[in-house]
């Protein structure tokens, strides 16, 4: 069984509204047992446009990232994430 990533590139518009998002999201994670491995932080772009604020979330299976992301505790985060940002998610088998 392989691992499998969220990876999230993220531009916040409304950093107030954005907030609600997280505290949702980080249930979210906890309920499934997410395994956080960038949340944010300093970026350094060497080729190609700013990615925003990224995220890398990982996961026992591409199974379970899909479970988390339709799961109804991370579907109340993205409800609250609405005019606060725009999120490119996808996610990614590992090796």
């Amino acid at each position: 069984m392989s691992t499998a990533y969220i990876i999230a590139n993220v531009f916040v518009s409304n950093p107030e509204k954005y907030e609600e998002y997280r505290r949702f999201s980080t249930l979210a994670m906890r309920a499934h047992d997410v395994k956080v491995l960038v949340r944010g932080g300093k970026t350094e772009v060497l080729e190609g446009r700013d990615p925003g604020r990224t995220v890398v979330l990982q996961f026992t299976s591409m199974a379970a990232a899909r479970a988390f992301y339709s799961s109804a505790q991370y579907r109340r985060a993205r409800n609250a994430r609405e005019r606060a940002a725009i999120m490119h998610m996808y996610i990614v088998e590992g090796v």
